[in-house]
């Protein structure tokens, strides 16, 4: 993997060429062997295996998936900068063909968790070898995070288990397919949305579809709230807010000439801004509510609470520009758009200031579209190598007085099964 296009390398840190080749055999082989989250063993114990043989001691998470390691010695006046990837894959086919599909039915890295966990390791490597030269100047706490894609997200679990003792910053990175490998998108202040799920069960006395008057015609009933509630929603709550609701599944009935005693219809809902998403949860019951009785149909409703926004810190932020700017130059950074994507990255965030930049992983030319969440999914694997300096640039470059945190704090959520 050669570099393309190099930067100032005004740091020290670069990736040794034989660490490049072992980092994409190490991402194609987790690629390889996908797990779901709270089910990554195999994931945590070759991590753990590499960490320790490099010298480090890490440490596995209570639930025994994921882990910690710090690097350098932690200092009190000094706090240190937290590094943070996910472990979990998406329970999806791999379609791809190449070498290094995935080998489990029905699992595959859609997300590009698998590269975000190479790219830490890679830094782990490199940071582990700047400490016994001296050259890291504050401790480093690295996050391998299990269950990003299970709301509200492992990372509650992680902060549960004290991964932000002694944190000042903590930084982390997404794969991008909108964004060419060698570069990365930043943005200040929000840069994903709030994501929670919703479940809605609808009931009725059922009947014979020869006679909908006598009875609760309820496939009607659950077709007008899939597509009541949405347009309702929309004309309650101010559009600058970015609500959406999106249904993913509806179920109702077996037979053709029988209306259904149930039915049940379960999506998303995603919005731009904290306090839209403090108060979608009494939206969506009122109007659910409303709309089923139109209908005579009993409705029960199960809001489970996802994730806020990631709001990057605009200091934190900075770190990373001047951080890809001496490994690569100001080239090598472009700005992004908020997305309506979820990522419980956010819950760090409620705690100590930080950021997260979207890593290009589209090869430059690239004209396919392959988005995130996508049985084809793949990404160009200089990324790795982008990721790492970024990282171990973070690192050398972190300041050292602890900025303050400037969310509102947010309502812990009830802890769901996988979203």
């Amino acid at each position: 993997m050669k570099s393309r296009e190099p930067g100032p390398a005004t740091l020290p840190g670069t990736l040794p060429e034989d660490l490049r080749a072992e980092l994409i055999a190490f991402r194609r082989d987790l690629h390889m062997h996908p797990e779901l989250g709270k089910q990554e063993f195999r994931t945590t114990a070759v991590l753990k295996e590499r960490l320790e043989a490099a010298g480090l001691a890490p440490r596995v998470l209570p639930a025994g998936t994921g882990l910690i390691c710090d690097i350098g010695t932690p200092d009190r006046d000094h706090p240190m900068l937290a590094i943070r990837a996910d472990l979990d894959a998406l329970p999806i086919p791999d379609v791809k063909t190449v070498p290094y599909r995935s080998t489990v039915a029905n699992r595959a890295h859609a997300c590009g968790h698998d590269v975000h966990t190479t790219i830490l390791l890679g830094a782990a490597l490199v940071l582990a070898g700047l400490d016994r030269q001296g050259l890291l100047p504050v401790a480093v706490r690295l996050v391998f995070q299990p269950a990003e894609e299970v709301l509200p997200g492992g990372a509650l679990d992680a902060v549960e288990a004290g991964v932000l003792d002694g944190v000042g910053r903590i930084v982390a990175v997404h794969c991008d397919p909108r964004v060419d490998a060698g570069k990365i998108g930043l943005r200040a202040g929000a840069i994903t949305s709030a994501c929670d799920r919703v479940e809605i069960a609808l009931d009725g006395p059922g009947g014979h579809t020869a006679r909908p008057h006598l009875t609760t015609d309820l496939v009607t009933a659950a077709a007008r709230v899939a597509t009541d509630v949405p347009a309702v929603l929309a004309r309650r709550i101010d559009a600058r807010s970015g609500l959406s609701v999106t249904w993913g599944r509806i179920e109702a009935g077996h037979a053709p000439n029988v209306i259904p005693q149930r039915a049940e219809l379960s999506g998303t809902v995603r919005c731009l801004d904290l306090p839209t998403w403090r108060d979608a949860p009494d939206q969506v019951h009122s109007v659910v509510d409303e709309v089923a009785a139109l209908h005579r149909a009993k409705s029960t409703v199960t809001y489970v609470r996802g994730v806020p926004p990631v709001v990057n810190d605009p200091d934190v932020t900075e770190l990373l520009r001047d951080a890809m700017a001496a490994r690569r130059g100001p080239y090598a950074i472009e700005d992004t758009e908020q997305s309506l994507g979820g990522e419980d990255f956010s819950w760090y965030l409620e705690r100590v200031p930080g950021a997260m930049a979207r890593l290009g992983v589209r090869t430059p030319g690239d004209t396919r579209v392959r988005d995130l969440h996508s049985g084809d999914f793949d990404v160009d694997e200089y990324a790795i190598e982008v990721g790492v300096e970024l990282f171990t640039a973070a690192a050398l470059l972190h300041a050292t007085p602890t900025p303050t945190p400037t969310q509102s704090p947010t309502p812990t959520p009830t802890p769901a099964p996988a979203a």
